[in-house]
């Protein structure tokens, strides 16, 4: 399990048990408690997203919390605290299958950035309700949205600026 430098973004690598047939792996357990905590899962979701598609941004005030599996193709997803400037970002892919964590509290979406549709599990700890969702949103260009550190990096290119989910890829 990896903590991020955004308190309680995590990621946890999925173990992959390959055999002459294919593979076998377990999504998630409830005696994962070094990831899950206290955390009970109430829902789990299916959701497809075309290429460079950005689904963002979005929190929950009533305490839920996401995780987020990429199946096939592969996700930036990214968690952002209003209050401090802090980004977290995450790049998973199928290739490479790993839970990511991110609690409601934090602004946060998705972009595809495989050139094929991303498939992507998501578990979360809530029911929806459909008469009152718990989402507040803002536009996937919200120009209010400057992260001063991205992964705990203040030296990153993408600091001090309207966050652009086009930005190309840095090294």
């Amino acid at each position: 399990m990896k903590e991020h430098p955004l308190s309680g973004v995590k990621t946890y690598e999925i173990s992959i048990l390959p055999d002459e047939r294919g593979f076998f792996a377990e999504a998630l357990r409830e005696d994962w408690k070094e990831l899950l905590g206290d955390d009970k899962i109430a829902q789990a979701n299916i959701s497809v997203s075309y290429p460079h598609i950005v689904r963002a941004w979005h929190k929950h005030v009533r305490g839920q919390v996401d995780y987020f599996l990429v199946l096939k193709g592969a996700m930036k997803i990214c968690a952002y605290e209003e209050e401090t400037g802090k980004l977290a970002e995450v790049i998973a892919s199928s290739e490479k299958p790993t839970l990511v964590r991110v609690p409601g509290k934090y602004l946060h979406g998705t972009k595809t950035v495989s050139d094929q549709p991303s498939l992507t599990a998501y578990f979360v700890t809530k029911l929806y309700d459909y008469k009152n969702p718990d989402e507040i949103r803002r536009p996937w260009n919200d120009p209010t949205i400057i992260p001063i550190e991205v992964n705990g990096k203040k030296d990153d290119p993408r600091v001090g600026k309207p966050w652009d989910w086009f930005a190309p890829p840095h090294k």
